[in-house]
């Protein structure tokens, strides 16, 4: 079924498209909507990194630690 919305919709015009992906993407709704664990969790890291600024890793640690975990 899937394909046969994909194959449809590719057929409308440019801008219908664009409308049609604009309001698909607004029904998934925000991925932070309703989970407030994720606000809590946000906030509590950043708690943790005011308290233990020694643990806070630079961009460059990080694409670094990111670049050797996926050599393993």
């Amino acid at each position: 079924m899937i394909a046969e919305v994909e194959e449809k919709a590719m057929k409308l015009p440019r801008a219908e498209r664009g409308l049609l992906a604009s309001k698909l993407i607004e029904s998934l709704g925000s991925p932070f909507e309703d989970d407030e664990d994720v606000i809590e969790l946000a906030l509590r890291r950043d708690k943790e990194m005011d308290e233990h600024p020694e643990t806070i890793m630079s961009e460059d640690e990080f694409w670094a630690s990111i670049d050797e975990y996926r050599r393993r």
